[in-house]
């Protein structure tokens, strides 16, 4: 065992049953571990690290996909069309879907599974609402830890859906195979999608209600292939295509995962597939590095006594704000 696994906590008896019984693929475990997962108590973070530790050889397995799109879009709809086309294929699905917290409140709807009634039925599905907590990127904070503990339970595909909004698609780009972003018919023209960045983020791109007018789809479907068609390309080996689809009436829903699996072969075939997993898992280390860098800045006594200070003094004009940072972070030398 090497220095940095050695140093973890061992797992007690109440640890140990959590991760038998996620890898004996049981769904009460695997929430209670995820509760954990999420806690922000000391003593939690060191058992959660230590469960997840005991979890990660059984990680890997699973399709990651991502979903994103703008609220009204119809995410929900589309991700209980598609998971319920999925257990018909054979495969158990798990979706983590992150609700928007209040930033006066802090409180979320989590209504998900209210949104996704069919799907939360079913016993080869699991849904796993969190609140993004103010967490930047429309993804919770612990996102990428319950994706990994849903693949040691055994999960098939794991979809994870955002709020939609802000730095969402990057959040979601970042720890998922396949990045799909879900259009509206009337979504706008190509050169808005191109501004906002959004388009070369994006490995596929589906136009959702279709039905409502064919005419609008037509046009949005050649308009985002125009946008796609004047930026370059994430892989050499992948053109991102644009479908169109009614998940409300589930249609177009087996050609979507079909483009998905086409999507991992040619992945899979040019090595880009395993090399995307290598970077999104170096990405996430400094990720935590800078998030527990920026929470110990700010629990250092003598930054806690002269914050107040020298943000009230930046506000007033009397320092400037680099001069304040500078002042603040010579006391960690």
């Amino acid at each position: 065992m090497n220095g940095p696994q050695a140093a973890l906590a061992p797992l007690d008896d109440a640890d140990r049953k959590l991760v038998d019984g996620v890898l004996a693929r049981q769904l009460r475990p695997l929430a209670k571990t995820i509760t954990l997962i999420e806690s922000q108590r000391a003593e939690h973070k060191v058992r959660a690290q230590a469960v997840l530790e005991a979890l990660l050889p059984h990680t890997g397995g699973a399709m990651r996909v991502g979903i994103s799109g703008v609220p009204g879009v119809g995410k929900s709809t589309f991700i209980e069309a598609l998971g319920l086309y999925l257990i018909e294929q054979g495969l158990r699905v798990a979706v983590l879907a992150v609700d928007p917290s209040s930033s006066l409140t802090g409180g979320s709807i989590l209504g998900d599974k209210t949104r996704m009634e069919l799907l939360s039925q079913r016993t080869e599905a699991y849904i796993r609402p969190s609140p993004s907590a103010g967490s930047l990127g429309g993804v919770a904070e612990k996102t990428r830890e319950t994706l990994l503990v849903c693949e040691a339970a055994g999960f098939d595909v794991i979809i994870v859906e955002t709020v939609g909004v802000g730095q969402s698609e990057t959040a979601v780009a970042n720890m998922t195979d396949i990045f799909c972003l879900l259009q509206l018919p009337n979504a706008g023209d190509d050169l808005q999608g191109i501004k906002k960045g959004i388009m070369e983020l994006a490995d596929l791109v589906v136009v959702n209600k279709a039905d409502i007018d064919l005419a609008a789809t037509t046009r949005a479907q050649a308009q985002l292939k125009t946008a796609l068609h004047m930026l370059r390309p994430a892989s050499p080996n992948w053109s991102p295509p644009v479908l169109t689809l009614s998940a409300l009436k589930k249609e177009g829903v087996a050609e979507f995962w079909r483009t998905v699996c086409d999507y991992r072969a040619t992945m899979e075939k040019s090595g880009e597939f395993e090399a995307r997993r290598r970077h999104q898992a170096q990405a996430w280390m400094w990720d935590l590095i800078d998030a527990e860098l920026r929470s110990r800045f700010r629990r250092h006594p003598q930054v806690r006594a002269a914050l107040g200070g020298l943000t009230a003094a930046v506000e007033r004009g009397e320092t400037t704000p680099s001069a304040a940072a500078q002042r603040l972070l010579q006391h960690l030398n």
